[in-house]
């Protein structure tokens, strides 16, 4: 428990209800910046349903504006999420049992629980997370340390693609006095090459 709020960022969300039922499965926080990188808070209010979560809170922090990042990067960060506990004006610090840091890189932009906590507890007012339809949620990021590779590469790997093949016969190559040539337009896979 703490009685001062996140260094790094609160979110306050009001009429909490309207998430449930408008459908919302995810909100995502404007982005803030913390030890130099950029985050956002992820919620799930009904759990993450892509992780098959049900009747929990699920809650991350995920790295945001990577795309300008050198390829290889990663950032290992000490994460810390905060519950403002409303009948008691003091926050719950939720963090890994081990206290250890969570690497980011591109492939794991995001890190949290998917079980943060029960709906069921978050939901009774009597335990002050939320009262009057309202929340706050909160996170301190404190970035350990960044490194980069300067190597990497993506690969794409597309499931039952079009194959097709085009043959271009450039006669008397060796005799071509221009920079380049280009081939008649040809279609494959409904596009023009």
């Amino acid at each position: 428990m703490s009685d001062a709020p996140p260094a790094h960022y609160v979110v306050k969300i009001q009429s909490y209800s309207l998430l449930s039922k408008n459908s919302v499965d995810k909100y995502e926080s404007w982005v803030f910046q913390a030890g130099g990188c950029k985050w956002r808070l992820v919620l799930h209010p009904n759990g993450n349903k892509s992780k098959n979560v049900k009747d929990h809170v699920s809650l991350y922090l995920s790295m945001a504006e990577t795309s300008s990042l050198p390829s290889g990067w990663e950032v290992h960060a000490l994460v810390r999420f905060f519950l403002l506990d409303q009948n008691k004006d003091s926050y719950s610090i939720i963090q890994d049992a081990m206290k250890k840091e969570w690497r980011f890189h591109r492939m794991k932009l995001e890190h949290g629980f998917d079980q943060f906590l029960p709906v069921k507890t978050f939901s009774d007012a009597q335990n002050g997370y939320l009262v009057d339809d309202t929340c706050v949620f909160g996170a301190e990021v404190f970035v350990m340390k960044e490194k980069s590779t300067g190597k990497g590469e993506n690969l794409l790997m597309v499931n039952d693609a079009i194959s097709q093949k085009h043959t271009w016969k450039v006669d008397n190559f060796s005799k071509l006095d221009k920079e380049f040539s280009e081939s008649k337009v040809f279609i494959a896979g409904n596009q023009k090459w």
